[in-house]
C-alpha cells in the first residue's frame, strides 16, 4: 500500500510518500513562507521523484489540528480535493499525536506541546505502544503551561515541540530531576510520522468522510472570537 501523507500544522511543510512502512520519499520545507506558496509546487516535486502521482496512491494522510489555523486549513482543503479527485481513503491524524513520534524508544510519559501563546499551550501524554507508536495517555487539549506543568504525575516526562522549546527554563523549575530535553530529539513534525500513524489507523478501519471530516483546531480562530463578540447580544443597563 502507498501512503502520502502531509503535514502543515506547524510553521513548516512536510509531504512523505512510504510503500507500507518503508520511507519512499520525504520533503521538510522550513522557508518562512506561507503554506499556500509550498505545498502543491512540493508536492508536485515530490512525485516526479518518486515517479508516483498522487493517483497512484491508496491512502492519504495528513495532520487535522492543533495548530496553526491557516496551515491546517491548507493541508485539509489540499487532501480533500485529492481524495475527491482521485477516489482514495483518508486518515486525519492529531499533530501532537504525530509530534510524539519523536520519542521513540522513550519507555516513559511524552509530553508533545506546541506554542499557542498567551502562556497557553496545545498538549498531550502520550506514551509507547507495543507497535512503537503513541498511545494517548491524557487527550490533547489547550491549556495553560503552568496548569499543565501542575497536573503531571510523579514521572519522568520528555517534552516535545516548540511549546516545549519556549517553555524549557519553566518546565526544568516546575519539574527538577523529572523532565527531559533531549537537543537529538527534534522538535519539528515528520510527515513520515503522519503517514505510519496513519496507515495504522485505517488497517484499525478509521478512515474520513472526505467530504464532511473538518480540522480539530481546539480553540476559536481571531475571526469567530470577533463574530461572536459583534453578534452579542448588548448589556441591559
Amino acid at each position: 500500500m502507498l501512503t502520502l501523507a502531509i503535514e502543515t500544522a506547524t510553521k513548516t511543510v512536510g509531504l512523505a510518500i512510504l510503500r507500507e512502512e518503508e520511507i519512499l520519499a520525504e520533503l521538510y520545507l522550513s522557508l518562512g513562507r506561507h503554506h499556500a506558496e509550498i505545498l502543491l509546487p512540493a508536492l508536485e516535486k515530490l512525485c516526479l521523484l518518486t515517479g508516483l502521482p498522487a493517483a497512484r496512491v491508496d491512502l492519504l494522510a495528513c495532520t487535522i489540528g492543533p495548530g496553526s489555523f491557516t496551515g491546517v486549513r491548507i493541508g485539509v482543503s489540499t487532501v480533500k480535493g485529492l481524495a475527491l479527485a482521485t477516489g482514495k481513503p483518508v486518515v486525519g491524524v492529531s499533530t501532537l499525536e504525530a509530534l510524539a513520534m519523536n520519542a521513540v524508544p522513550y519507555p516513559n510519559l511524552i509530553c508533545p506541546m506546541l506554542d499557542a501563546r498567551e502562556n497557553q499551550v496545545y498538549a498531550g501524554l502520550y506514551r509507547m505502544g507495543k507497535g512503537g507508536l503513541p498511545e494517548v495517555v491524557r487527550a490533547e487539549r489547550l491549556v495553560d503551561v503552568n496548569a499543565l506543568l501542575a497536573d503531571l504525575d510523579d514521572e519522568e516526562v520528555v517534552f516535545l515541540g516548540d511549546g516545549a522549546a519556549r517553555y524549557e527554563k519553566l518546565i526544568g523549575e516546575r519539574l527538577p530531576g523529572r523532565c527531559m530535553h533531549d537537543d537529538s530529539r527534534p522538535h519539528n513534525l515528520r510527515a513520515s510520522a503522519v503517514g505510519l500513524i496513519g496507515l495504522r489507523r485505517y488497517r484499525n478501519g478509521d478512515r474520513l468522510d472526505p467530504l464532511t471530516f473538518t480540522p480539530r483546531y481546539l480553540r476559536l480562530s481571531e475571526a469567530e472570537i470577533k463574530q461572536r463578540v459583534a453578534g452579542a447580544a448588548p448589556l441591559r443597563p
